[in-house]
């Protein structure tokens, strides 16, 4: 097995471990703290996986044409460059902390890998779609990794569970409920080489969990394996029960 190149200390990686250590690694979650640490440690070539990162990106042709399905959760954790994961995890950070210490640990970790696959399966599914609608088939080439779509999954959570008000986005205060839809937008005319369907599809998994029965049934599974329940915010999709 060919070990992959150890980019070692770049810059991205700096800064993010100054931010860490400025938030405290004792006032970060575990389950948190462990996802930042293994996707620095993968992007800095520590873990050694028989792939380089483009190797594994995800793309609709990559799934349903080559059936390489461990691109559905193995694109999420690499990284383009340092600065992309720089980015990426300071965002988790912040939504981590709090989603993480609302629902507990246990119960985070296993929605994390929930919401990643979902987010995943979406993509591919968006890339038949546009495909299939445009004629174009761009959409099923084009492959994407990062950790960006799992992000945008959660900031929809994370707005679930908070009371409705403004939020900052780009030079703007938006209401809350639209913040990851403008942020959408923003980032695909400013940032040429950003994902769109990765992000598209971080908020239709983050809408499917929260304003659809999905999420309760979810819910309901993950509380069986953990033996504890998620309890949402009063925002939450409290219309859908189940007994």
């Amino acid at each position: 097995m060919e070990r992959r190149r150890n980019r070692g200390l770049e810059l991205g990686v700096i800064l993010l471990l100054a931010e860490l250590m400025n938030v405290g690694f004792d006032h970060i979650p575990p389950i948190t703290l462990c996802t930042i640490a293994g996707q620095v440690l993968l992007y800095m070539g520590v873990i050694n996986v028989p792939w380089e990162k483009w190797d594994i990106c995800i793309s609709a042709e990559s799934v349903l044409k080559h059936h390489d399905y461990k691109r559905l959760f193995f694109s999420t954790f690499e990284h383009g460059d340092d600065m992309h994961l720089y980015y990426n995890m300071i965002s988790f950070l912040v939504k981590g902390r709090s989603l993480e210490r609302r629902y507990g640990s246990t119960n985070f970790a296993f929605l994390l890998l929930m919401i990643s696959a979902l987010t995943s399966v979406i993509y591919v599914v968006l890339g038949q779609l546009l495909t299939k609608t445009l004629q174009d088939e761009y959409y099923m080439k084009t492959c994407a990794i990062g950790f960006s779509g799992v992000i945008f999954a959660l900031k929809v959570l994370t707005s679930s569970e908070t009371p409705r008000g403004r939020e900052f986005v780009g030079g703007l205060w938006v209401p809350t409920r639209y913040a990851a839809w403008i942020e959408l937008i923003l980032i695909h005319l400013l940032v040429p080489n950003a994902s769109f369907m990765g992000h598209l599809a971080g908020i239709l998994a983050g809408v499917i969990y929260t304003s659809t029965p999905v999420g309760t049934i979810a819910d309901e599974f993950i509380s069986l394996l953990t033996g504890e329940r998620i309890i949402h915010g009063v925002s939450y999709y409290q219309s859908y029960t189940f007994s």
